[in-house]
C-alpha cells in the first residue's frame, strides 16, 4: 500500500526565503516526489495539519487547490494499485503526473546513436564509455531523470575520486557527459526546465599546464641526431611541421596528400578532422623544406606525404579504421618522441600534441595577433587561444622575477 505526504523541502530555500512544496509518494520503501509547484515561507507552513497557514494572504485558495491535488493523487493510486498490486513508486508518479517519467539511460544511449554519424568515432566512443561507468556506479537502468540530484551527482563525483581515483579533469569530464544529456532531453521538452541539478553542483577544475618547448628547447629538438629507424626520423619532421605549419594535428598531418600542399602558394589546404571544417594556411620556409625531403620525382597528387602510418582507400572511408590506425600510430609517434625528450632531458614527456602548444608560444611570443593565432590553430572561440597568451604572461613574469629581483 503506497502513502502520500505534503513535504515542505526547507532544504530547498531560495534566495526569496521561500521553499518548494512536494508531494511524496512512498511504495515498497521507494520514495518519489511530486511538485506541486508551489513555493511558501517556511513559517506559512502547518506540518502537523498539512495545511498552508492562516497568515499566508491566500491560504484558503491554495488549501482548496493542495486538498484537490491530494485527492487526485490518492484516485490515481487506488485505481493503479487496484489494476496492479506489484506497481512501483515510478509508476505511481507517472500515473499522479499523467505522462511517463523518462528513463535517463535509454534517452542517452539512444541519443548516442542518433548522433553517431555526425560525431568523430572517438567523441562517440567516449560518450558511450562514460555513460557505462556512470550506468556502473548507479548499478542499474532503471534510473529516470527525475531521480538524478544534486546528491547522486555530489556520490558520482565522490566514487569517481576515491574508488576509481580519477582526477578533477576526468570527473568534469564524467559530469558533462551527464549534463549534455540534460540540455538535449530539455530540448527536446521532455524533462522540465527546473530540473537541472548541475546548477547547484560544480567540480572545481584543476589547473591544467600547456607544456611547450621554448626556443633553446626547439633549437636542440632540431639538431637532434635521430636513430637510424625512418619512422623515428619521420615523426620528427612530422612534429617540426607542426611547428612550422600553423600546430595542425597528428590526425591531419598524417593524412596529408600532395593535393593539400599547393607549391605556388606555399599553402595547405584540408579538411579538419576534429571540426570538420576547410582549412587553410601559408606555411613557412622551415615547414616547405620538410616537405621537399618527401617530394619524389614521380609524386602522384594522391599519395600521402609522411609514410608514417599504413593509410589505405579504407582509411578515408570507414571510420572505425581510421580510428584504429590513429590510435597506433599516436602510440608510436609519442614513443619516439619520448625517447628524444628523454635525449634532450627535457623535464616533460614529450608528445606530439605539443608540437601545437609550442606553435601557439612561439607566434605569441614574436608578436602574431591573438585572433590570428586562434584562426591558424582553427581554434572554434578565441578564449581558447586565451590560455597560450596566459602562458606566455606567466612566462614573462617569471623572467622578471628570476632577473630583476
Amino acid at each position: 500500500m503506497a502513502s502520500i505526504k505534503l513535504i515542505l523541502k526547507k532544504d530547498k530555500i531560495d534566495k526569496s526565503g521561500k521553499a518548494p512544496l512536494y508531494l511524496r509518494v512512498i511504495k515498497d520503501r521507494k520514495t518519489k516526489f511530486i511538485s506541486l509547484s508551489l513555493k511558501l515561507e517556511p513559517n506559512e507552513w502547518d506540518e502537523e495539519k498539512q495545511k498552508v497557514k492562516k497568515n499566508h494572504s491566500n491560504s484558503t485558495r491554495l488549501n482548496k487547490y493542495i486538498s484537490q491535488k491530494v485527492a487526485d493523487a490518492q484516485g490515481q493510486i487506488a485505481d493503479l494499485e487496484t489494476k496492479n498490486q506489484s506497481t512501483s513508486a515510478r509508476k505511481l508518479k507517472e500515473a499522479i503526473k499523467g505522462k511517463p517519467l523518462v528513463n535517463f539511460f535509454e534517452y542517452a544511449y539512444n541519443r548516442c546513436e542518433k548522433q553517431k554519424d555526425t560525431l568523430a568515432l572517438s567523441t562517440y566512443n567516449n560518450y558511450k564509455n562514460y555513460l557505462k561507468k556512470f550506468e556502473k556506479f548507479i548499478g542499474h537502468k532503471e534510473l529516470m531523470f527525475d531521480d538524478i540530484t544534486v546528491t547522486t551527482l555530489k556520490d558520482y563525483a565522490g566514487y569517481c575520486s576515491t574508488t576509481l581515483g580519477n582526477n578533477n579533469t576526468t570527473i568534469n569530464f564524467s559530469l558533462k557527459i551527464l549534463n549534455l544529456m540534460f540540455k538535449e532531453a530539455q530540448r527536446e521538452d521532455l524533462i522540465p526546465l527546473n530540473h537541472f541539478p548541475f546548477s547547484k553542483f560544480k567540480v572545481k577544475k584543476a589547473k591544467s599546464t600547456k607544456r611547450f618547448l621554448t626556443t633553446e628547447q626547439l633549437e636542440a629538438f632540431i639538431k637532434l641526431e635521430v636513430s637510424d629507424k625512418a619512422k623515428a626520423q619521420i615523426i620528427k619532421d612530422m612534429f617540426l611541421f607542426s611547428v612550422f605549419s600553423g600546430g595542425l594535428r597528428f590526425g591531419d598531418i598524417i593524412e596529408l596528400k600532395w593535393n593539400n600542399y599547393n607549391a605556388k602558394t606555399h599553402k595547405i589546404t584540408k579538411t579538419i578532422r576534429k571540426t570538420n571544417r576547410q582549412h587553410s594556411i601559408r606555411i613557412g620556409q622551415v615547414a616547405i623544406d620538410i616537405l621537399e625531403k618527401y617530394k619524389t620525382e614521380n609524386v602522384n597528387q594522391n599519395d600521402i606525404i609522411f609514410p608514417f602510418a599504413n593509410i589505405d582507400s579504407d582509411y578515408f572511408t570507414d571510420r572505425e579504421q581510421r580510428a584504429k590506425v590513429v590510435r597506433q600510430a599516436i602510440a608510436l609517434s609519442n614513443m619516439y618522441l619520448t625517447k628524444m625528450g628523454k635525449i634532450l632531458e627535457l623535464p616533460f614527456s614529450l608528445t606530439f600534441h605539443i608540437s601545437r602548444h609550442t606553435f601557439a608560444t612561439r607566434a605569441l611570443n614574436n608578436g602574431m595577433r591573438i585572433e590570428h593565432v586562434s584562426k591558424l590553430m582553427d581554434h572554434s572561440d578565441i578564449g581558447i587561444t586565451q590560455v597560450y597568451a596566459k602562458i606566455i604572461s606567466s612566462e614573462l613574469d617569471n623572467a622578471v622575477d628570476k632577473y630583476i629581483n
